[in-house]
């Protein structure tokens, strides 16, 4: 299963969105849509730092890094490179 589709079960999960994880494009603005505000920011930064076993810098949270799937993807995907080279 793609960390993707684990993302957006979240989404839906959390925020009681009525689609399916189909419906949901990876650029869909989840700011600008309304999806995720402040207080659900802070939140889905717990789900993943839960999930993925990150420390989320409160540096790293700028909006341009959660506003859609694919920015969540990427920035994911970075904190992972930025893990192992500390290693």
């Amino acid at each position: 299963m793609a960390r993707t589709d684990d993302i957006k079960r979240y989404l839906i999960e959390q925020f009681l969105l009525e689609v399916n994880v189909d419906e949901i494009d990876d650029d869909f603005d989840l700011l600008a849509n309304g999806v995720v505000d402040s207080l659900g920011l802070l939140t889905l930064v717990g789900w993943l730092e839960n999930t993925y076993k990150l420390d989320i810098d409160s540096l790293d949270i700028l909006p341009e890094n959660f506003r859609s799937v694919a920015a969540i993807d990427a920035f994911l995907t970075q904190a992972d490179a930025v893990a192992i080279g500390a290693k």
